[in-house]
C-alpha cells in the first residue's frame, strides 16, 4: 500500500510539474502616465473616458494609497529599480538640481553602477525587453535604456517636449533629444506621442515575431507616456468631447472630486478638504476671456489623457489578436501628481513663446504649435481630495492612481494598504518567483500579500517610509505623515498630520502630539542619513533654480555665439565712444559705472538684512549659526550698504577719499567671505568673486580717475 501511494504522489507530481512548465511565463507591459494624480484616471473618479484602462481596473487590482516621489525622474528610477532615488543615482533632476550636489554620492542624474532595473532581471529570465518613451535619465550610452537592460527602445531624454513634432517646450533644451538604442533619432512627420509611443513597441514586438523560438518568449514593455505633460496637445477630436465640462471652474472641479473621493471610498466620508492658498486666483475674478482660456486648456488635459487611453487600447488589441492578452500583466501608475507651472503667465515663457513660434490661442490650444498648460489652480483642483500638487510632498504631490491586471490577480478588487512606488519591481519578480541579489539591493517590499489579502499590510505601524526629493520631504509611519515643503510654494516648515484622517492635510498635529512629531523626525533624520540625502542650500527655490540652470544651460549651447555678439557690442560701443568721444568721457564711462555699483551694493546690504538666506546662496557664502549668523548679517549689510554708500558719496561729492573707504569695506566683505567658505571647506564660487572683483577695479579706477569738484 504504501509502495501505491508513494508511486501515485510521484505520478501527480509529474502530472504538476508538467502543467506548470506547459503554462507560458506572463508578458509583462507597464504603463507610466506622466503628470496624473489620483482622480486624474477614470477608475478613480476622472471626468476623462479612459475604457481601455477602466478594463483593467475592472479585471485587476486598484491600489487607493499608493505613493510616488513629487518629481518625474526620481519616480522613475524607483519605479524600474525597486531602489529609493537617492541609491540609484536619480535623486533630482538635472532642471532643479543645484551646484552643491551636482556629482555627489546620488546625484549622478543616471543610473549607478550596480544598479538593476527590472528589464535587467527580465532579460536575465529569458525575457525580451523594450521601451518607448519618456526616459530623462541621461543620454550618454552608459546611461541609456539599451545599457540598463532593454533589448530595443525608443525614448525621449528630456523632461517633457512637443507632441506634435521633434522640437522642444523650454528654454533648457536645444531640441527634443530622442535616441532609438543608442543613436540620436529623427521623429516621422506624422508624430503624436502616445500614437508614435505604441506603434514603435508595435513594431519592436512584430519584429521578434519572425522566428518560432523568439514567439515562444514572453516580453515586457515599458511604454513611458508624454501624456499629460507640459506642453498638454492632445487631437481636436479628442478635446471636443469635454466642451462644456470644465465651464464652472476650478473650485467646482475641485469640490466635485472631492465629494466623488467619499463617494468611492477614496478618502472617510466628511473627510475635510484643504483650503486652496490665498496667491492662487478666484475663479470668479477672471475676465470670460480668461474663463474661456482656461477652461479650454482643461479640455486638452482630458483630451490628451483619452487619446492616450485610446492607443493602449490598441496594444491591447493587438495582444487579443494574438491570444496574449489573458497572459499580459498589465502595471498602470503616473510618475507624480498634477503639473503646477502656467505657460500663460510666465513672463519667460511667453518670450519663449515669440522665439520659438509657439501659440496659446484658444481656437486651436493643444493642435500643432500650440503651448499650453493647466497652471497651479487647475492642478490644485486637479489633485483633489489632496492638497498640493506635483513636486512638493503633501499627498497632492505623490498620491496617485495604481492599476495591477493579468493572470492570477483578483478581478475587480481594491486595495487600503499604503504601498510606494519601489514596490513594483520586487512585486514582480515575487508574482514571476525570481529570486534576485542586485549589488544595490531593492528598497521596497512585495505587495503580493496585500494582493492575496486585502486585510494584509506592507509596511506595519513601526515601519518609517521616508521620500524626498529637491528638498521636499515626507515620511510616513502608520496613520501618520510627516512633511516639509519649501518655496515657492512651501514655507520649509516641518509638520505633522493623520492621513488617515485627514487625508487633505489640514490640521498640522505638531503642537498637539509633540513627542510623536520629535520621533517621526528623528525617524525621517535616520532615512535622510542612512540614504544619504544632501541638505538643500540656504534660500533654494525651484523656480529660481530652474531658471538658473536654464540661463547656464543656454549659454553653454550657445556660447560661441553669446560671446561673438558681444565682440560685437564692444567693438560698436568703442566706435561710438571714439566717434562722440567729447560726450563718452572716460571719466564719464567710470562716473555712471560707479553709480551703478553703488546703488547696487546698497540694495545687497539691505537685502542681507531682509533676506540674509536668499542672499547668501545667491552669493555662494554658507550662513553660520546662532548668534554668529546675527552677527554675520549686521557684518555683512553694514559692509555692503556702507560701501555701496560712499561709493555714491565719492562720485557726487568728487572727494576721492571716499572711494578708499568703500574699497575697504566692500574689499573686507570679499576676503571674509573667501574665509567662510575656506573654513567650512565649501566651493568657492569663482564666477560671483570675479565680478567683485571687477567691481573692486572699478572703485579704484574711480578713485584714480574722477577729477574733484574743487579743481
Amino acid at each position: 500500500m504504501q509502495v501505491f501511494s508513494f508511486f501515485l504522489l510521484l505520478l501527480f507530481s509529474l502530472m504538476y510539474s508538467t502543467a506548470q512548465a506547459d503554462t507560458p511565463r506572463p508578458n509583462i507591459v507597464m504603463i507610466l502616465v506622466d503628470d496624473a494624480g489620483l482622480m486624474d484616471f477614470q477608475p478613480f473618479g476622472s471626468e476623462a473616458r479612459m475604457p481601455n484602462i477602466q478594463q483593467l481596473a475592472d479585471q485587476g487590482v486598484s491600489f487607493t494609497h499608493y505613493r510616488t516621489s513629487p518629481l518625474c525622474s526620481p519616480s522613475r528610477a524607483m519605479l524600474l529599480t525597486g531602489v529609493d532615488n537617492h541609491r540609484t543615482g536619480v535623486a533630482t533632476i538635472r532642471e532643479v538640481i543645484p551646484d552643491q550636489h551636482l556629482n555627489q554620492p546620488g546625484y549622478s542624474l543616471s543610473l549607478e553602477p550596480g544598479v538593476k532595473t527590472i528589464a535587467d532581471h527580465l532579460r536575465s529570465a529569458g525575457y525580451r525587453t523594450y521601451m518607448t518613451g519618456k526616459w530623462h535619465m541621461g543620454d550618454k550610452v552608459k546611461d541609456l535604456p539599451v545599457s540598463h537592460g532593454f533589448d530595443r527602445s525608443f525614448v525621449l531624454d528630456a523632461s517633457g517636449a512637443d507632441n506634435w513634432e521633434q522640437r522642444p517646450y523650454m528654454a533648457y533644451y536645444a531640441t527634443a533629444p530622442w535616441y532609438e538604442d543608442d543613436k540620436p533619432a529623427t521623429l516621422p512627420e506624422d508624430f503624436y506621442s502616445s500614437e508614435f509611443i505604441v506603434s514603435k513597441m508595435l513594431e519592436y514586438l512584430e519584429g521578434d515575431y519572425t522566428t518560432a523560438e523568439e514567439q515562444q518568449k514572453p516580453f515586457f514593455a515599458y511604454l513611458a507616456f508624454q501624456a499629460i505633460h507640459i506642453p498638454i496637445q492632445a487631437p481636436r477630436e479628442f478635446t471636443e468631447n469635454y466642451n462644456g465640462v470644465f465651464d464652472q471652474g476650478w473650485h467646482k472641479l475641485r469640490e466635485q472630486r472631492w465629494q466623488k473621493a467619499q463617494a468611492l471610498g477614496l478618502v472617510p466620508e466628511g473627510a475635510p478638504l484643504a483650503s486652496i492658498p490665498e496667491d492662487l486666483r478666484e475663479w470668479e475674478n477672471l475676465s470670460d476671456e480668461e474663463r474661456r482660456y482656461y477652461a479650454k486648456a482643461m479640455q486638452v488635459n482630458a483630451g490628451m489623457l483619452e487619446a492616450m487611453d485610446f492607443h493602449i487600447g490598441r496594444l491591447m488589441q493587438w495582444l487579443e489578436e494574438r491570444g496574449e492578452l489573458d497572459n499580459t500583466v498589465f502595471v498602470v501608475t503616473s510618475d507624480n501628481g498634477p503639473e503646477f507651472n502656467d505657460m500663460a503667465t510666465n513672463p519667460g515663457i511667453r518670450l519663449w513663446n515669440a522665439i520659438s513660434g509657439y501659440q496659446n490661442d484658444i481656437e486651436t490650444m493643444g493642435e500643432k504649435n500650440s503651448l499650453v498648460s493647466i497652471g497651479p489652480e487647475w492642478a490644485y483642483a486637479a489633485a483633489s481630495p489632496s492638497k498640493q500638487f506635483k513636486f512638493y510632498t503633501h499627498d497632492g504631490g505623490i498620491r496617485v492612481p495604481l492599476i495591477m491586471s493579468g493572470p492570477g490577480l483578483p478581478e475587480g478588487e481594491r486595495r487600503s494598504a499604503f504601498s510606494l512606488v519601489t514596490d513594483i519591481t520586487p512585486t514582480l519578480l515575487d508574482y514571476l518567483q525570481l529570486s534576485v541579489k542586485p549589488e544595490v539591493a531593492i528598497t521596497g517590499r512585495s505587495l503580493k500579500p496585500v494582493i492575496e489579502d486585502s486585510s494584509a499590510v506592507i509596511y506595519g505601524l513601526e515601519d518609517a517610509v521616508g521620500i524626498e526629493v529637491a528638498g521636499n520631504a515626507a515620511l510616513f509611519k502608520g496613520d501618520y505623515k510627516l512633511s516639509r515643503n519649501l518655496p515657492p510654494y512651501g514655507d520649509g516648515q516641518w509638520r505633522l498630520f493623520n492621513v488617515a484622517t485627514d487625508p487633505g492635510e489640514t490640521q498640522d498635529l505638531t503642537d498637539a502630539n509633540p513627542a510623536l512629531f520629535q520621533q517621526l523626525l528623528k525617524d525621517y533624520q535616520g532615512y535622510a542619513e542612512d540614504f544619504g540625502v544632501q541638505a538643500m542650500p540656504p534660500g533654494y527655490n525651484s523656480i529660481e533654480m530652474v531658471t538658473r540652470n536654464t540661463v547656464k544651460k543656454m549659454f553653454q549651447q550657445y556660447r560661441s555665439i553669446i560671446l561673438s555678439m558681444l565682440v560685437v557690442v564692444v567693438i560698436i560701443v568703442v566706435l561710438i565712444i571714439r566717434k562722440f568721444k567729447k560726450v563718452f568721457t572716460m571719466e564719464k564711462v567710470i562716473r555712471g559705472l560707479t553709480i551703478f555699483a553703488g546703488f547696487l551694493f546698497v540694495a545687497l546690504g539691505i537685502r542681507w538684512v531682509a533676506e540674509p538666506e536668499a542672499i547668501a546662496a545667491q552669493l555662494g557664502m554658507p550662513l553660520m549659526e546662532g548668534t554668529a549668523l546675527n552677527t554675520q548679517i549686521g557684518d555683512m549689510g553694514a559692509f555692503f550698504f556702507a560701501g555701496g554708500l560712499m561709493a555714491l558719496i565719492g562720485v557726487f561729492s568728487g572727494k576721492r577719499e571716499w572711494f578708499y573707504s568703500a574699497m575697504l569695506l566692500i574689499g573686507s566683505a570679499g576676503v571674509f567671505r573667501v574665509l567662510a567658505l575656506l573654513v567650512q571647506d565649501a566651493e568657492l564660487p569663482i564666477d560671483k568673486l570675479v565680478v567683485e572683483i571687477v567691481i573692486f577695479s572699478l572703485l579704484l579706477a574711480a578713485s584714480k580717475t574722477l577729477t574733484p569738484k574743487n579743481e
